[in-house]
């Protein structure tokens, strides 16, 4: 996913070269050898055993993942999987919080492909780890491998213990490259899999514990503000002197100020921001007109083919033409962007809640003309985000701010406008549909355009830098197009777009824009948002103008039964069968496997319609293959299924022809407490089966499901999100 714009970084002082990708479109930048023989997961491209554990004399077990803890309970999953594999009690573990160049690089913490990645990569190294040291065992005492166990990392002979873990652990004995030979434990054998064990990360969170990067202060810590341009396209044109005690940092159109304390730096800014001069142009387009600036800036695009599929069909008897809209959409998350960063000579090391600490230092790196080895990223918490917000933006910032005052730490955090307003949105979006039917309703054909800007502009996987400052320094990096993921790897604008259904003739194409006046990137889901909802509708259609009802509409063009399975699922726990309809109350029910390849989900979703539409409950049935973590995955669902009632109901990016509007929570609309509706969650667990990941698989299909429940109350069949009363008028 290394970005191929037609840019050239040619003249930028010694650019890195792109990193290497995997099948997964995850950066890495150690390059895979061909010749060696596949590793599970990330191990593949990190194959050290020593970069992923470590013993200590002390009884305990380092496990260093390049995965990082977002909210999402990823380091609990993970350490369970490492126990079990090692035979040691989960109390022993240590998780060891990602950083640059100490932990592997698995590059970023997305995709829901973290179980899948590293939960298979630490699963192999720690049974290979385990076999080393088995064998060394035998080796010394004598006693055959075959006769030992291990009971809590010792290692048992029949005559009693004869070694451990701990009393090996000086001998480097992981200072290796993984065996493709090791052999995980067969399922009957695991003990701490499957379990709900205790998130290692909640008790600190929940007692006030000062963990997340927001909290940490360092021995004469300065305050840093940024004074953002007053328009997206803006030229600074003079500053006005600094307040007394109070130091100006300025490159270009990147303006901060410097305090000794936070609330110096605040006063500062805003006092700065009234008295700044900038030169302003209008850039982007008119709101009220946004679906056909989509179509029209398409024409210009990017065209791509996504699938073409002919296959033998009964004859076309109707066909069906629909289009479906999505606005942009902002991550909102409750706690603001922050990092730390602290120069030591030519050196700079960065404390962040990035996703992605080897991606964050290419970017940083690039964008300082330094090389990586002078960039260094520790991950540590920060508010939890499913894509890409603002923490990578504000490492860099921070980074520059601190270059101004070598050898002090500054911690720069921003303020809820510049989150609401400056981090990446996931793009605005439209799709063109056409569903051809056979006479008997059996859906035969399927044609549609995604048009969208592309869906990641994360930092590392292009040439040129892509965080915000950037582009506003005095010599300053080009604006580059966001692109897509590879489909290899569940694509970007069409993910989920190709119908999992079967469908003889197909035909699904993308218009990537390369016109990109609001800065777009990743978000929970990507394109699924708006394909989920855009497929079961026509199907709901379909399925409406066939006579059919709708559950068994679908599962008549399922033939996946794992995805059958959860539709059923997701039907009995509402009592579809047997529903009946209230005044203003409606239900529908929806499907996907996210990605195609990864979780399933069905949702039943009941509304209510008052003076806007209220969503009262949820059903949610779901397959992420083999689940680590039962209390951990059910949380996943909940929360992505919550969230998709949210940006169904509620979210939107506003903008003038300058500026995002939407600054501020009266601005941008989530679900309050008071709003979340009742949540009841069913996982189908398939311990012989692949980890699927869960944090994504939910919120596309509750979007889908939400609308179909309006149609069921209204007679309304949405086509513009969210599902206001304005756009359902």
């Amino acid at each position: 996913m290394t970005g191929s714009d037609g840019r050239s970084a040619a003249g930028r002082g010694g650019l890195n070269q792109p990193p290497v990708t995997s099948s997964s479109g995850f950066a890495h930048t150690t390059p895979v050898d061909p010749n060696k023989p596949k590793l599970p997961g990330s191990l593949n491209v990190n194959r050290r055993l020593s970069q992923w554990l470590r013993f200590n004399a002390d009884g305990t077990v380092e496990v260093h993942p390049g995965k990082v803890e977002i909210g999402q309970g990823i380091l609990t999953t993970l350490g369970q999987i490492a126990a079990d594999e090692l035979d040691v009690d989960f109390a022993r573990i240590r998780m060891v919080a990602a950083s640059t160049p100490a932990s592997p690089d698995e590059g970023v913490t997305s995709g829901s492909l973290s179980t899948q990645d590293s939960g298979s990569a630490i699963r192999h190294a720690a049974a290979d780890a385990r076999r080393i040291f088995l064998s060394v065992t035998s080796q010394r005492t004598g006693v055959p491998i075959e006769s030992l166990v291990v009971r809590d990392g010792a290692f048992l002979g029949p005559q009693g213990e004869v070694g451990s873990y701990w009393q090996l652990a000086s001998a480097e004995l992981l200072e290796v490259d993984a065996s493709p030979d090791a052999r995980p434990k067969a399922i009957e054998a695991r003990r701490q899999v499957g379990i709900s064990t205790p998130r290692l990360d909640l008790p600190e969170k929940v007692f006030g514990v000062a963990r997340y990067v927001h909290d940490m202060r360092l021995p004469g810590m300065l305050h840093a503000r940024i004074i953002r341009p007053a328009a997206r396209a803006a030229t600074l044109m003079a500053t006005p002197d600094a307040p007394e005690g109070v130091q100006l940092v300025r490159d270009g159109n990147f303006l901060a100020v410097l305090a000794p304390t936070e609330w110096q730096a605040e006063a500062a800014a805003a006092r700065i921001a009234t008295r700044a001069m900038w030169s302003v142009r209008d850039t982007l387009p008119e709101q009220a007109q946004h679906a056909e600036y989509l179509r029209e800036a398409g024409a210009r695009g990017e065209r791509t083919g996504v699938l073409a599929r002919d296959e033998a069909a009964p004859a076309v008897a109707r066909t069906e033409k629909r289009s479906f809209f999505r606005p942009f959409l902002a991550h909102a998350s409750i706690g603001t962007s922050c990092a730390v960063a602290q120069w030591a000579g030519d050196a700079v090391t960065i404390w962040s809640h990035t996703q992605g600490p080897y991606n964050l230092r290419a970017d940083v790196s690039r964008t300082l003309r330094t090389t990586e080895d002078k960039v260094l990223i520790h991950h540590m918490e920060g508010a939890g985000c499913y894509g890409h917000n603002g923490a990578d933006d504000v490492a860099l910032e921070a980074a520059l701010i601190a270059r101004a005052v070598p050898g002090v730490p500054v911690r720069l955090l921003w303020s809820r406008a510049e989150e609401l307003g400056w981090g990446p949105f996931s793009s605005a979006m439209l799709v063109d549909i056409e569903a051809d039917v056979a006479a008997d309703g059996t859906l035969v054909g399927w044609r549609s355009n995604i048009i969208s800007n592309g869906h990641s502009g994360r930092p590392g996987r292009s040439p040129i830098p892509t965080l915000l400052a950037a582009s506003q320094l005095e010599d300053a990096f080009p604006v580059v197009p966001s692109i897509n993921p590879p489909m290899a790897g569940g694509g970007g604008a069409p993910r989920n777009g190709i119908p999992y259904y079967r469908i003889p003739k197909l035909d699904v194409q993308t218009t990537r824009l390369l016109e990109m006046p609001i800065r777009s990137s990743a978000l929970r889901g990507l394109g699924a948002t708006l394909n989920v909802w855009s497929i079961e509708s026509v199907l709901d259609e379909l399925a409406a103008a066939a006579r059919e009802d709708p559950v068994a509409y679908r599962l008549r063009h399922l033939e996946d039964p794992r995805a059958k399975a959860v539709l059923q699922k997701a039907a009995d726990m509402c009592g579809w069968a047997t529903r009946t309809k209230g005044e203003g109350w409606g239900m529908g029910i929806a499907f996907a496997r996210y990605k195609n390849t990864g979780a399933y989900a069905a949702i039943a979703a009941e509304i209510e319609a008052k003076e806007r539409v209220y969503c009262r409950r949820l059903w949610v049935a779901g397959d992420a293959g083999e689940i680590v973590n039962p209390d951990g995955v059910v949380n996943q669902f909940e929360g992505g299924a919550i969230h998709g009632a949210s940006v169904a109901l509620l979210e939107q990016v506003t903008f003038d022809r300058r500026n995002i509007t939407s600054d501020n929570w009266d601005g941008y609309r989530v679900l309050r407490f008071s709003e979340v509706p009742t949540v009841e969650v069913a996982m189908l667990n398939h311990p012989e089966a692949p980890f699927l990941g869960a944090g994504e698989a939910s919120m596309a299909p509750t979007i889908a499901a939400i609308a179909a429940a309006i149609h069921d109350a209204l007679g309304i069949r949405p086509h513009a999100l969210p599902f206001t009363p304005e756009n359902l008028a």
